[in-house]
């Protein structure tokens, strides 16, 4: 069920995680709300898209405030599988080409932006560590998830069955079309093909965490397609609607200092 944002910007928040856990806060911001304008209306958290960049910092301040967190750490994404672990507020601010975010302090929030890639929440409910995924084809392609999760081993100690996963709204089976997928994704993925050129990347994804040694149980999909749900911005329902600009979405975990 979502909840509201407690800064009356009016927009909704999808919690991930498959039970609330205290001490934690997570979730996928719809694009209701906000202060963007045209085809940016709304919650827009994405720079160097063609959005007004004070509209954008006033939507992710809006964020930050409605998470109810001190800090908010972002990085400009480029669908690799580079990952940086937050040891100190040094780093506060927006990183530059990294695709996963780790921290283990609190009031810190990862953040990613997306519109139809997956955002991928994990919470290690033993050590107390938190990881934000960016996740499109290309990440699935290289498995950043299991990159970041044995790299959370690695730095923190995290056990893959101390995991729990939330996965964002993103595009879904009905509409993951790729004409290309011979040259793009590998002969392994084509199992996953539900229809001509469609692909369940959901279920990649669930394949590629299970791999890591983490519950099935654990791993919980929204199920929601950011390009049929309105909800959601959605690049792949703006170039079907021919005007191929929109914003991103925004996701965030944060670990919270209980009072």
């Amino acid at each position: 069920m979502a909840y509201m944002l407690n800064d009356n910007t009016g927009g909704n928040v999808l919690p991930l995680l498959r039970k609330s856990f205290a001490g934690i806060v997570h979730g996928t911001v719809s694009r209701h709300g906000g202060v963007s304008k045209g085809l940016f209306a709304g919650n827009n958290i994405g720079f160097d898209i063609g959005d007004d960049a004070d509209k954008v910092e006033r939507n992710r301040e809006r964020l930050r405030t409605g998470f109810g967190i001190r800090h908010l750490i972002s990085s400009r994404q480029v669908h690799g599988d580079k990952i940086y672990h937050v040891r100190s507020l040094l780093s506060e601010g927006r990183l530059d080409g990294y695709d996963a975010l780790t921290t283990d302090l609190a009031d810190v929030g990862l953040m990613i932006s997306h519109a139809d890639c997956q955002a991928v929440l994990i919470y290690d409910t033993v050590r107390g560590v938190v990881a934000a995924v960016h996740n499109g084809w290309r990440g699935s392609v290289a498995n950043i998830l299991g990159k970041t999760v044995a790299a959370m081993n690695s730095e923190y100690g995290s056990l893959p069955q101390d995991l729990e996963i939330g996965v964002s709204p993103s595009l879904g089976p009905c509409c993951s079309e790729f004409v290309n997928y011979r040259e793009e994704l590998p002969h392994d993925f084509w199992k996953y093909l539900v229809k001509e050129n469609h692909f369940d990347f959901w279920q990649i994804t669930r394949r590629q965490l299970m791999r890591c040694g983490i519950r099935s149980e654990s791993i919980a999909i929204a199920g929601i397609c950011t390009s049929c749900s309105v909800d959601y911005f959605s690049y792949r329902r703006a170039v079907r609607l021919d005007y191929g600009i929109t914003g991103r979405n925004g996701t965030v975990i944060a670990m919270v200092e209980e009072e």
